[in-house]
């Protein structure tokens, strides 16, 4: 088509598959079988399409039983940590706010007493 791609979607690309990869992707234009997307690092799982369905909403509640809080300063930590100069006190910061949450004392009490938590994102 002729595109020319943002730096900053080719850089996301790199960061994924890695060069080599990334620049097959961009020189061929093919499309890539299953198996070589999960190889490469594009994918992370292959279900058969009978599957699908399933296996996407298994996915999606192991995702919706974890804890808002947690799983905000996961992503939010890892952004930050890509960058050559992160800054480490926002990454306290967002700790420290994982620790004071209710959501912290219920995964605790949850533990304690042999249960699933019932966080609330707070």
């Amino acid at each position: 088509m002729g595109l020319g791609y943002r730096a900053a979607s080719m850089k996301s690309l790199i960061d994924v598959v890695g060069a080599p990869f990334a620049l097959e992707i961009m020189i061929t234009g093919r499309q890539f079988t299953a198996a070589e997307a999960k190889q490469m690092g594009l994918v992370h799982q292959v279900v058969a399409v009978d599957s699908l369905e399933k296996a996407t909403m298994e996915y999606c509640e192991t995702i919706s039983g974890n804890a808002p809080l947690t799983m905000r300063t996961a992503k939010r930590m890892i952004r930050e940590l890509l960058k050559k100069d992160y800054d480490a006190g926002k990454l306290k910061t967002w700790m420290k706010e994982c620790f004071d949450s209710a959501d912290y004392a219920e995964g605790r009490k949850a533990f304690m007493e042999k249960r699933k938590p019932v966080f609330r994102g707070k």
